[in-house]
């Protein structure tokens, strides 16, 4: 298997708004109860990955679905420092987020390649391979669109069709206002100091299941919009306060963390002054990323 380091195509996931007119005055929609859902990192339940392997195997730990059902699922990765996979395939395709320490995913006999924070993956069913992580505190998000999520050897490996895909962080473009203009609201100005996108997966454009990577400025404040059925996301890098819609108090998020809401709802987000946050955005519908408007 030779490693792709390439570029994704890269797509328009969300509106960006820096305070559209056609907004203000006018609050969204809403239902009633919010269904806002918070999980902080160091509410996470752990278990190993491979139970077969014990201690040697990552510890995971469920944020959403159950990787033990069928059901689309997503999970954090621990693996040791210094651990290193004996090759195996799985049953079901994944994809992966570097959250902390360095990642290398890949062909048995292919060099290594360390994949930092804030890095992208995707790992074939059927495809031997083997995962290693460097670092003390090594993380990452793991998503599956069926289940249950198996570690199987190596004799057992088949081709699917997919190929694998290897996306460090150094290769991600982001896109501001400015560069989606195409699809910002009328009446929208691009802000060069606003949200930005990459695009990683799906079909966004005609409200599909697609996942985004969401890029918030230094001292930003303001909401995240979702106008799909489901909303899940990951704090990949920073410590944004997350606020649900109706309580008094702001949470602060670490890597690892995540929160959701299903149908049409808002999140209360914003970013410590000296530090931008990485959130990694899985959803059916388009979001709009609304900047608190400034007092003159």
């Amino acid at each position: 298997m030779k490693t792709m380091k390439t570029l994704l195509s890269l797509a328009l996931v969300s509106v960006i708004s820096t305070g559209c007119a056609s907004m203000q005055g006018a609050a969204p929609q809403l239902a009633a109860a919010p269904t806002n859902k918070v999980i902080l990192k160091s509410e996470v339940k752990w278990d190993h990955l491979n139970p077969k392997r014990g201690d040697l195997a990552p510890k995971a730990g469920t944020l959403w679905g159950d990787r033990k059902g069928t059901e689309p699922t997503g999970f954090l990765l621990k693996p040791n420092d210094g651990f290193e996979s004996p090759p195996h395939i799985h049953n079901v395709s994944y994809r992966g987020i570097v959250i902390t320490g360095v990642i290398h995913n890949d062909d048995p006999a292919a060099a290594n390649m360390w994949m930092p924070a804030g890095s992208f993956w995707t790992q074939p069913k059927g495809e031997v391979h083997i995962t290693a992580a460097k670092g003390t505190d090594s993380l990452a998000y793991i998503e599956i669109e069926e289940g249950p999520y198996l570690v199987l050897p190596k004799e057992e490996a088949f081709d699917s069709g997919e190929r694998p895909v290897n996306v460090d962080k150094s290769n991600i473009v982001w896109l501001g206002a400015a560069e989606l203009s195409w699809v910002d609201p009328p009446g929208s100005a691009g802000s060069a100091n606003g949200a930005k996108m990459a695009f990683l997966w799906g079909h966004p454009q005609n409200g599909q299941l697609s996942g985004t990577l969401m890029k918030l400025p230094a001292g930003f404040r303001g909401k995240i919009h979702s106008h799909g059925s489901t909303f899940r996301a990951v704090v990949i890098q920073g410590q944004p306060q997350y606020q649900v819609p109706g309580e008094a108090e702001a949470q602060t998020l670490e890597p690892g963390s995540y929160f959701s809401s299903e149908g049409e709802s808002l999140h209360l987000v914003s970013s410590a002054a000296a530090d931008e946050s990485l959130i990694y955005v899985r959803t059916d519908g388009k979001f709009e990323v609304i900047p608190e408007q400034r007092k003159k």
